[in-house]
């Protein structure tokens, strides 16, 4: 992560499940085209990883640890995120040349 917003999300939905909490961001095509299953995006600064892509969007999984260092507790649907995707996805897709 560099620390460089490529686009900003919207989150759908932020609850517990288990002793998780599930994270589903609403993103554009354009940003989504980077967003892979394990891979890794920036959510207002925060790099977490990728648990699935969803229609229109991502979902991450939090563990309990992280949501006590971070900010994430605060999170609710309807909040916009910034983001960043993967840098070696956007040096990927450059280098295949479909940027």
């Amino acid at each position: 992560m560099t620390g460089h917003i490529d686009g900003c999300g919207e989150v759908l939905f932020f609850g517990q499940d288990g002793a998780d909490w599930r994270l589903d961001i609403k993103a554009s095509d354009t940003f989504l085209r980077h967003v892979v299953r394990k891979g890794c995006v920036a959510v207002d600064g925060m790099s977490l990883t990728v648990a699935d892509v969803i229609p229109g969007g991502f979902r991450i999984w939090i563990i309990p640890h992280t949501l006590e260092v971070t900010n994430l507790s605060n999170r609710k649907a309807g909040d916009r995120v910034n983001l960043e995707s993967d840098l070696l996805a956007k040096y990927a897709e450059k280098l295949l040349g479909k940027a």
